[in-house]
C-alpha cells in the first residue's frame, strides 16, 4: 500500500490534519504509528483503511481485504455479539465458523447472546477486533487496540499481529504503550502537527537493549490482574504475558506471592 502525497482536512476551511504524506507499507511489515493526542494518528489510520478519502493525493494498492479496528467500537447496533459477528462473516463471505473461532479465542462465549449496546467497552472492543479478523486481512489497521481490554486479551494483540504478518499481511497500529515495538520487522512512523515522518526512532523507553533486560515473574490475585498490568505498563515495563498459575508451582515455592 502506498500513500502518495496525501493531504486531508475535515472541512474546506479547517486546518490540514495531514499534509503531503508519502509512505509505503509492504507485505509482512508491522508499522507502529506514534504521536501525541491530536497529532493526526487516527486520521492517518482511517485514510490507510479507506474510512476517509484524501483531500489531495491518493492511497494506492490497498489490499482487497482490510481489517479496521477503531479506538472505540460503534456498539449502538441492533445485534447480539454473536449475531453481529455472524452477519459480518456473511458480508465477508466466510463461513459462520470463522465467527465462532474468534468468539472462543477472545473469550466472548459468555457474551455471545448479549446485545452490543449492553456490552462493556472492553468487551465491545473485543467484538470489534474479532470482526476485523474474520477474513484474513491483507492490511490490518488498529487504532489503540488495547483500550478497555482485559489483561489476557491485551496479550493476544501482539500475537495476532505476528500471525497476520507471518501470513503476508501488513499491520498499521497506533501504539503509545510500546507493546508492538519489539516484534520482528517493526518500523516506526511519527505524526506531529499533521506531518508524517516514516523513519522515526522508537521512544527512548521502547528502545532499551534486550541484553540489559531481565524477566521478573509476579503473581497477583485474579481480580487484581488488569490493574497490575496497567500499572506495570504505565511505569514503562514490558508485560510479556498473563497466564494461570499452576497449583503445583505454588506448593513448590513456599515464598510465592499470592
Amino acid at each position: 500500500m502506498l500513500l502518495d502525497g496525501v493531504w486531508f482536512r475535515y472541512t474546506r476551511r479547517a486546518a490540514w490534519a495531514l499534509r503531503g504524506a508519502d509512505a509505503s507499507v509492504t507485505p509482512g511489515q508491522t508499522v507502529v504509528v506514534l504521536g501525541p493526542n491530536g497529532a493526526g494518528k487516527s486520521t492517518l489510520l482511517q485514510l490507510a483503511a479507506g474510512v476517509l478519502r484524501p483531500s489531495r493525493g491518493a492511497v494506492r494498492d490497498r489490499p482487497s481485504v482490510v481489517g479496521w479496528v477503531p479506538e472505540r467500537f460503534p456498539a449502538d447496533q441492533p445485534f447480539t455479539a454473536a449475531g453481529y459477528l455472524r452477519a459480518m462473516a456473511a458480508l465477508r463471505r466466510v463461513p459462520p465458523a470463522a465467527a465462532d473461532r474468534w468468539i472462543e479465542r477472545l473469550g466472548l462465549a459468555g457474551h455471545a447472546g448479549t446485545a452490543l449496546t449492553a456490552l462493556s467497552k472492553g468487551t465491545a472492543q473485543k467484538v470489534g477486533l474479532a470482526q476485523a479478523l474474520l477474513a484474513r486481512p491483507g492490511l490490518l489497521v488498529l487504532d489503540e487496540p488495547w483500550e478497555g481490554l482485559d489483561a489476557q486479551a491485551r496479550t493476544l494483540v501482539p500475537e495476532i499481529v505476528a500471525e497476520v504478518t507471518a501470513a503476508g499481511g501488513a499491520v498499521l497500529v497506533s501504539d503509545h504503550r510500546g507493546e508492538i515495538t519489539g516484534l520482528p520487522g517493526a518500523v516506526h512512523w511519527a505524526v506531529a502537527g499533521g506531518e508524517l515522518r516514516v523513519d522515526a526512532p522508537p521512544p527512548a523507553r521502547f528502545a532499551a537493549d534486550d541484553a540489559d533486560e531481565v524477566v521478573v515473574e509476579i503473581a497477583v490475585r485474579r481480580a487484581e490482574a488488569d490493574e497490575a498490568v496497567v500499572r506495570l505498563r504505565d511505569a514503562g515495563h514490558r508485560v510479556l504475558g498473563v497466564r494461570e498459575k499452576q497449583i503445583s508451582a505454588v506448593r513448590d515455592e513456599p515464598g510465592a506471592a499470592r
